[in-house]
């Protein structure tokens, strides 16, 4: 196991009313560290390194079986929660794990930790004291950013959470044999209700009951036909209406194209008319033919025309045709 995992596990309550977790501590784990300052080496080391009490064989497979059989559950943790301090011994660990394990790179993983541990039982008192004076500063930091946390809506939140889901936890308990019993009883429900086919075969009875099944089977069959006939007269409309569709596309465009060639002709009357009557000024005006006041001009000198109007103008009007049939 890691010392993060070790650092993470929550101790047992002991009969004692639970507490909210942060980081995998109770509050009251963490604030209840020791005051003397000095961290202890693990209770199965003695300064020497050679482990001081020995477990009767029996009661180790005792442990170890009932841990097996129930696991305990990690506590949940909240991502906005101070960093928890690290004691003096695990910042030993931390400081000289990679060094001894790159000195001897064919121990296991709990070989190096027997080893760093009994270096640490005889690390001397003032380089002990270094790390143990780092933790106490790491504990310092720890107390007042978690009193801080304390007052925060993210601590607010994180307790409810906790309580809520350890309030669905019990019911769920109480509730579970409820659970599987009414559903039991729905299944026994759904099993009673089928009663299956109880007619004796070859029977009146049996042969009545096949003459009605045969007869309404003749009946759907009859209604299937006609609805498929249905579809097919329908399916007919709808290829016709798909082929009208198309044939009004395809006048649609031929329509657009003779447009476009009569409004191109247009363009090009009125261009030639403009260049005609550009020299003809209407009477009261003064002004001559452009392309944009041909139309107007145009009506105006209809109007002018079929009234009494002087010949010089009949006779400007006259010539004003003949050059636009040339052009023409």
């Amino acid at each position: 196991m890691s010392e993060n995992a070790l650092l993470t596990d929550v101790p047992e309550s002991n009969g004692r009313s639970e507490q909210p977790t942060y980081n995998g501590e109770t509050e009251e784990h963490i604030h209840k560290s020791s005051e003397s300052g000095e961290d202890k080496t693990p209770d199965s080391i003695c300064d020497n390194g050679v482990k001081k009490n020995n477990t009767s064989v029996i009661g180790s497979n005792t442990t170890n079986t009932t841990n097996r059989a129930k696991k305990r559950k990690k506590a949940p943790r909240d991502a906005t929660a101070p960093k928890q301090p690290l004691t003096g011994y695990f910042r030993f660990l931390n400081d000289r794990r990679e060094k001894v394990r790159s000195e001897n790179p064919t121990l296991s993983f709990a070989e190096i930790t027997k080893l760093l541990a009994s270096e640490w039982s005889t690390l001397p008192a003032d380089q002990k004291q270094q790390y143990l004076d780092a933790a106490e500063q790491d504990k310092e930091r720890y107390n007042r950013e978690f009193s801080d946390y304390k007052q925060t809506e993210a601590y607010r939140l994180f307790s409810e959470k906790q309580s809520s889901e350890k309030q669905q936890e019990n019911k769920k308990e109480r509730n579970g044999t409820d659970i599987n019993s009414e559903q039991n009883d729905i299944q026994q429900d759904k099993d009673n209700d089928f009663t299956g086919f109880d007619i004796p075969i070859f029977t009146e009875e049996f042969l009545d009951h096949n003459k009605a099944c045969e007869a309404e089977l003749r009946q759907l069959r009859k209604a299937t036909s006609d609805y498929e006939a249905q579809n097919a007269v329908l399916q007919r409309h709808v290829d016709s209406l798909y082929a009208a569709v198309n044939r009004l596309e395809s006048e649609t465009n031929q329509q657009h194209t003779t447009n476009q060639v009569l409004q191109r002709h247009l363009d090009s009357l009125r261009s030639q008319l403009a260049n005609c009557f550009a020299t003809v000024p209407l009477p009261g005006t003064n002004e001559g033919a452009t392309l944009q006041n041909i139309d107007n001009y145009v009506e105006r000198l209809e109007s002018l025309l079929n009234g009494n109007v002087e010949q010089s103008l009949r006779n400007a009007v006259r010539n004003a045709v003949s050059r636009f049939e040339l052009i023409g």
